[in-house]
């Protein structure tokens, strides 16, 4: 019966050690590849990401506007003064906001109301987008309170 030593010898540890590792070569493709995934998924992120932050924002005003619209009816006797502000929807016993950070939009500027509205009769809840200033188009048109 023919036994296989258990103990490598020096010289094949070795090579043994050797064959574990990567070379250059395989490095610099492995990272090439990388790269090249990265470049292809990238700018999809980037998209998805500005796309939602933009429905968000969507949903957040469509949200104040009915907040607005609920205090109007219990507070205000139907039709806000010209003079509300939004901040009052998280004042008193019982508010209608849990807090002033809802007041925020997704890009950290405040939500605006305009008393009276140019597209909604009372009024307009408005974010301003990225740019916090008004108007703009595409990605960076103001999101308005009754608008798609």
């Amino acid at each position: 019966m023919n036994r296989r030593p258990t103990t490598l010898s020096p010289l094949n540890h070795a090579r043994r050690a050797a064959r574990r590792g990567f070379s250059l070569i395989e490095v610099i493709v492995a990272v090439a590849i990388i790269a090249l995934l990265a470049s292809i998924v990238a700018p999809r992120f980037v998209g998805s990401l500005r796309s939602s932050t933009r429905r968000a924002a969507q949903v957040e005003v469509s949200a104040l506007h009915k907040q607005v619209k609920l205090y109007m009816v219990e507070k205000a006797n139907g039709s806000l003064p010209d003079d509300f502000e939004l901040i009052e929807l998280t004042q008193g016993d019982d508010p209608y906001l849990n807090n002033a950070d809802d007041l925020i939009d997704p890009w950290g500027n405040e939500y605006v109301i305009l008393i009276p509205g140019e597209y909604n009769y009372d009024f307009d809840i408005i974010s301003y987008g990225a740019k916090g200033q008004p108007g703009g188009e595409g990605d960076e048109a103001d999101i308005i309170s009754g608008q798609e």
